[in-house]
C-alpha cells in the first residue's frame, strides 16, 4: 500500500468535492432549477480536464504517478458526479419528463466526449521539449 498516493487521492477528492459544491450552488443561483446545471458543468469540465491530463501526464516521468493520483483520481473523482447524473435522470423519469431526461443525458454524453477529446488535443500541442 502506497500511503503517499492514498493521501494525495484523499486530498484531491476533498478539493474536487468542495469545488463541485461551490460550482453547483453558484449555478443553481444563476440559472435556476430547470436543468441540473451544476452537475452538467462539473461533468463537462471534468471531461475536458481528464482528456488534457491523460495526454499531458503521459510524458512526465515518475512524478506523474503522484500527479495522476492527486489530479485525476482525487480532484476529478471528487469533482465529477456520475452518480448524481444518474440520480437526476431518475428524477426526470419519475416526474414524467422523458424529453428532459433524454436531452440532459444526450447533452452530457455528447459534450463530455467532445470535451475529453478537446482536452487531449490541447495537451498534445504542448508536449514537453
Amino acid at each position: 500500500m502506497n500511503w503517499t498516493l492514498l493521501w494525495l487521492v484523499m486530498a484531491g477528492g476533498a478539493l474536487g468535492a468542495g469545488g463541485r459544491h461551490l460550482i453547483g450552488g453558484w449555478l443553481l443561483r444563476q440559472a435556476g432549477e430547470g436543468l441540473p446545471w451544476g452537475t452538467l458543468a462539473v461533468n463537462l469540465l471534468g471531461s475536458f480536464a481528464a482528456g488534457f491530463l491523460l495526454v499531458w501526464l503521459e510524458e512526465r516521468g515518475p512524478g506523474a504517478m503522484a500527479l495522476r493520483a492527486f489530479l485525476v483520481v482525487g480532484v476529478l473523482g471528487g469533482l465529477t458526479t456520475y452518480s448524481a447524473l444518474m440520480l437526476e435522470c431518475l428524477v426526470f423519469a419519475r416526474s414524467a419528463r422523458p424529453g428532459m431526461l433524454v436531452a440532459y443525458l444526450g447533452l452530457t454524453l455528447v459534450a463530455g466526449l467532445a470535451l475529453v477529446a478537446a482536452g487531449a488535443r490541447l495537451a498534445e500541442g504542448i508536449r514537453p521539449a
